[in-house]
């Protein structure tokens, strides 16, 4: 009965992850405020998902609105290291920059404010 049971979940899961593409699925955004000179975009990142590579467009100042905890993977070495950040943390990334890989391994999502500076 066990063995029944747990196949049943695993092929359930496997459904979800099918149908709804958990793995490498696209973060969540929702642009808060936009004019000629700023977008500010609210980012959720949800447990275990990736946030795939990509350059960045412009300069961003990046606000941790929730703690969090992910993975990050250098695009050229490969590397992975842990960051861990704080409600409250703030960091900067300029135009061109190349976006890594980035996978939350908390439990629960955690949201940043994306700050795209347009001129």
């Amino acid at each position: 009965m066990k063995k029944i049971i747990l196949t049943a979940v695993l092929s359930s899961l496997a459904t979800l992850i099918a149908v709804f593409g958990l793995v490498g699925a696209e973060v969540p955004k929702k642009v808060k405020l936009e004019n000629a000179k700023v977008r500010v975009s609210e980012v959720t990142y949800m447990p275990g998902v990736k946030r795939e590579r990509y350059i960045r467009p412009t300069d961003q100042v990046i606000v941790f609105l929730d703690e969090s905890k992910y993975r990050r993977t250098d695009s050229t070495t490969k590397e992975q290291t842990v960051r861990e950040r704080k409600s409250g943390d703030v960091i900067w990334h300029d135009k061109g920059e190349d976006a890594p890989v980035l996978e939350n391994l908390g439990n629960k999502p955690y949201r940043t404010l994306v700050i795209e500076l347009l001129k």
